[in-house]
């Protein structure tokens, strides 16, 4: 069975900066990771990799910013309320932490820290970076009527609903 629209593909991944040894992310630790191929909620480089593959497949991918995590968008800092940063704890410059938008939980560098106010780089850390991916395609099944409906995979590593 081949990756295309409407599958629900498991894949696991290793995922680098170009050029760099450090791993950034490699769900081998964890659970494979489950989504809902046709329906952007991968990487869109990542998704159009995965395109055709099948299980067993294992392959490497160089993304460009632009299909991974994006260009650098905003050049300057921006100011938000403490209370705005979902990660708890201690800040310090340089930490990448959860801000709570309107769109959700975002990722995002603290730049400076004040007693009330953050100043923060709301690009995605990754942003403007050339990302290599190492993936291994571990399952390919038939969305069920329910999924393609919400539009994202169910089970784990899936989406649950409370």
């Amino acid at each position: 069975m081949k990756v295309e629209k409407n599958k629900v593909v498991s894949f696991h991944f290793k995922m680098t900066e170009v050029g760099r040894d450090e791993v950034l992310e490699d769900t081998r630790e964890s659970e494979a990771l489950l989504y809902l191929h046709g329906y952007g909620q991968l990487l869109i480089g990542l998704e159009k990799a995965l395109e055709g593959r099948e299980v067993g497949d294992q392959f490497s991918v160089e993304l460009e910013p632009a299909e991974a995590f994006g260009e650098v968008q905003q050049a300057d800092p921006v100011r938000v309320p403490r209370k705005h940063i979902a990660t708890k704890g201690k800040l310090v410059p340089g930490m990448v932490v959860e801000l709570n938008t309107r769109d959700g939980l975002r990722d995002v560098t603290v730049l400076k820290v004040g007693l009330k106010t953050v100043d923060l780089d709301a690009n995605h850390p990754y942003a403007g970076k050339k990302m290599n991916f190492d993936v291994e395609v571990t399952d390919v099944r038939d969305a069920t009527d329910e999924e393609i409906h919400h539009g994202h995979a169910h089970g784990p590593g899936g989406h649950h609903h409370h």
